[in-house]
C-alpha cells in the first residue's frame, strides 16, 4: 500500500459550559486528506491557501509526530482538500489533523486505538492554536460526542440521539489569523464559585442527556454563564442571533467552539428551517451574511 485518504468531520467544541472538555462531530463540512509514501521527507500539496511548509502545517505536524514516535523511515507526500471553513469554530484544524493521523495509521498499519490516534492529531492544533487541546481532534477522530479527560489523556464517546439536530450559522465576516489564540485571551482567568457551579449542573446535565438519548435535556443544558459572555463581543450580532433562534423555536444556543458560528441545537420535529432562517436575518440586521448548515451529528474520520 502506498497511499491512503481519509476523510474528517467538522466539529463542535465545548456545547456551552463544556470547555476544553466536550466535542460533537458535525455532517455539516468534511476534510480530506491524502498520505502518499516517498523516498524521503515531508512534502504538502494542496489548492487551498494554507501554509505548506509542514512546520507551519497541521497535517505536517501530525505526520512529523508520527513518523517519530514509530520510527517510520519513509518520507511521506500530504495532499490536502479543505472543506471545513478556517477559523470559524467548526474544528477546521482538527478535521485535517483526525484524518491525517487515521490515513497514516492504515499507510503504515499501525493498529492505533483511539487515544492514541486523538494524542496524535492533537499535535497538529500547534500550526493553529498555538496550544495543544483535544476536544475537536477527539470529536473529528472517534464521531459522536466526546468528553476528553487528560492526565492521562483518556477520551469518553458518548453515540448521540438520533433524533438529534443542529442549526450552524456561519458569518461571513473576516477572522484574526490567530483567531483562536485572540478568542482564548479573552476568557476569564479568575471565575465565581457561583458561576462555575452553574455550568458544572448544565454540563452534567448535557452529558446526562447524550447518556439518556435526550435531546431536549441536552438542548436546554446548552448554558454557559462563564466563556459565553466574555466572547460574544467578538461576534457581531451575537446575542440577537441566539434570541431569534430561541425565538424560533431551538431548544439550546451557544457559540461553536472558539468562534464566529453560532450553533442551534434542536431535534428532528423542530422547524429547522424557521430555525435556520430566523439566526440568518440575526446577522442580517447587523448587515453580516451567513452561510446556514441544517445538519446531524456524524461519525468519526475514515478511510476511503
Amino acid at each position: 500500500m502506498n497511499s491512503v485518504t481519509a476523510r474528517a468531520p467538522s466539529s463542535t467544541a465545548n456545547l456551552g459550559p463544556g470547555f476544553d472538555v466536550f466535542g460533537l462531530a458535525l455532517d455539516a463540512f468534511y476534510d480530506e486528506v491524502q498520505l502518499t509514501k516517498q523516498k524521503h521527507g515531508i512534502s504538502i500539496i494542496t489548492d487551498d491557501s494554507i501554509p505548506v511548509s509542514p512546520r507551519k502545517n497541521t497535517t505536517g505536524l501530525v505526520v512529523e509526530y508520527m513518523k517519530k514516535k514509530f520510527r517510520i523511515k519513509s518520507g511521506v507526500q500530504i495532499r490536502i482538500k479543505k472543506g471545513v471553513p478556517a477559523g470559524f469554530g467548526m474544528g477546521s484544524s482538527a478535521a485535517s489533523a483526525a484524518a491525517t493521523a487515521v490515513a497514516f495509521n492504515k499507510l503504515f498499519s499501525l493498529g492505533l486505538d483511539g487515544n492514541t490516534l486523538v494524542e496524535c492529531a492533537g499535535v497538529g492544533e500547534l500550526a493553529s492554536a498555538g496550544s495543544i487541546h483535544y476536544d475537536n481532534v477527539s470529536a473529528s477522530v472517534l464521531g459522536g460526542f466526546i468528553i476528553v479527560r487528560t492526565k492521562p489523556l483518556d477520551v469518553i464517546k458518548i453515540l448521540p440521539p438520533s433524533d438529534l439536530r443542529l442549526v450552524v450559522a456561519v458569518p461571513k465576516i473576516t477572522v484574526p489569523k490567530k483567531k483562536t489564540q485572540v478568542s482564548r485571551s479573552v476568557v476569564p482567568k479568575h471565575i465565581p464559585l457561583s458561576d462555575s457551579v452553574v455550568n458544572l449542573a448544565n454540563a452534567s446535565s448535557i452529558v446526562a442527556g447524550f447518556v439518556r438519548k435526550d435531546s431536549e435535556l441536552i438542548g436546554k443544558s446548552i448554558q454557559d454563564v462563564i466563556i459565553e459572555p466574555a466572547r460574544a463581543h467578538l461576534i457581531p450580532g451575537f446575542y440577537q442571533v441566539k434570541k431569534n433562534s430561541l425565538k424560533a423555536g431551538a431548544l439550546g444556543v451557544t457559540i461553536s467552539g472558539a468562534g464566529p458560528s453560532v450553533i442551534s441545537f434542536a431535534t428532528k420535529k423542530s422547524n429547522l428551517k424557521k430555525i435556520a432562517d430566523a439566526m440568518k436575518k440575526g446577522f442580517a440586521d447587523k448587515r453580516i451574511d451567513s452561510q446556514i448548515v441544517i445538519c446531524k451529528p456524524s461519525n468519526g474520520a475514515k478511510t476511503i
